[in-house]
């Protein structure tokens, strides 16, 4: 009976914040159709931002916001592996794994070094080069809650990567042309270089506007394949978490080893246990070969489960704060982003894949 009415509590509790996350989704949802080239997360989180400003009282829609940040964003993550044919994706990617293992190499490295000269907080400098090197917006939502970022970090670290997504899906193009990339060339350069898979595909589809020609499924691929890499990512964010938060309770606690081991911060609750579901719906994607009309749906559910979630996080995030502090980790993100794309020319240049 107790169980009973806590669950009704929770739940009563968390549909406030849950409906008002839904309203700004599904707005921003038809936005992101309609500009490709921001992508419904970017429009869910300045939409929330505005909303947030003309609320007084938040206190009941914090549970709804937590829930929507939190445990949606798990969900999405774990719907995006049914989008993931590993098999396919390997066939066909194979030729690109050096860039791709470049470029995201160049990103978290840049990120690394940048953040310890400018002295960039460790979360935000985390969530740029993981978002820098793997594909945006998704790979920030799969670190995001495996180092504890919070909604604060996550909104300024999708800002940054929006920005340079836009700037890439304009001009990338024609600095293609510039360079005498052939099509299959510029397929393996967006889909390395760009950020976003809807800013990927903009790219993409400008290039074959003005070529006639088709990389976009090329380039897809490509991106599925850099997509992977939130697998080996996150673990490993996870066992530096671990050991980061084991480092910090036996300072301050004066613990032992094993002592912080079996305490508050075990890797059983820091774990990324979502990834190993988005791992299984990989797998069954792969050998069941699920065909689109059971896939489609789902890659759906997880777009619309991402701007909910950046819905909440735009709701909770304080947008002059989010001004103030933008200046660095903007920095961060234009110099990971060069990088990124200067790699990516320089491998393709080296192995002939022009």
């Amino acid at each position: 009976m107790k169980t009973s009415c806590s669950l009704s509590s929770v739940i009563s509790d968390t549909i406030p914040g849950l409906f008002l996350c839904l309203a700004v989704a599904v707005p921003s949802y038809f936005l992101g159709n309609l500009f490709p080239i921001a992508g419904g997360p970017v429009f869910a989180i300045l939409i929330g931002m505005v909303i947030t400003i003309f609320i007084k009282k938040k206190d009941v829609l914090k549970t709804g916001f937590t829930f929507c940040s939190k445990k949606i964003l798990q969900y999405a993550v774990i719907l995006l592996g049914f989008g993931m044919n590993i098999g396919t994706i390997l066939e066909k990617g194979a030729e690109s794994l050096p860039v791709i293992l470049s470029t995201i190499t160049a990103a978290l490295v840049s990120a690394f070094i940048v953040a310890k000269l400018m002295r960039i907080p460790q979360k935000i400098s985390i969530l740029i080069g993981v978002g820098s090197s793997i594909c945006g917006g998704s790979a920030i939502a799969a670190a995001a809650p495996v180092i504890g970022a919070d909604d604060d970090e996550i909104a300024r670290s999708i800002s940054v990567i929006f920005l340079f997504n836009v700037i890439a899906a304009l001009i990338f193009p024609s600095l293609g042309a510039a360079l005498g990339l052939t099509n299959e060339g510029f397929a393996l350069f967006a889909g390395t270089a760009v950020n976003d898979t809807s800013s990927v595909t903009a790219a993409a589809s400008a290039w074959d506007g003005i070529h006639g020609s088709d990389t976009l499924s090329g380039a897809t691929v490509v991106k599925l394949t850099r997509t992977l890499a939130i697998i080996p990512i996150t673990l490993v964010l996870a066992v530096w978490r671990m050991h980061s938060e084991t480092k910090k309770t036996e300072k301050v606690e004066g613990q032992t080893e094993s002592e912080s081991t079996g305490g508050k911060f075990s890797m059983a609750k820091i774990f990324p246990w979502f990834i190993l579901w988005f791992v299984a719906a990989s797998i069954i994607t792969t050998v069941f070969n699920l065909q689109s009309e059971i896939t489609s749906p789902l890659k759906w559910l997880s777009k619309f489960f991402i701007i909910t979630a950046m819905s909440a996080i735009g709701l909770n995030t304080n947008i002059v704060e989010l001004v103030k502090k933008g200046g660095k980790p903007i920095l961060l993100g234009f110099i990971c982003w060069l990088c990124v794309s200067g790699v990516s020319l320089l491998i393709q240049n080296i192995l002939k894949l022009w």
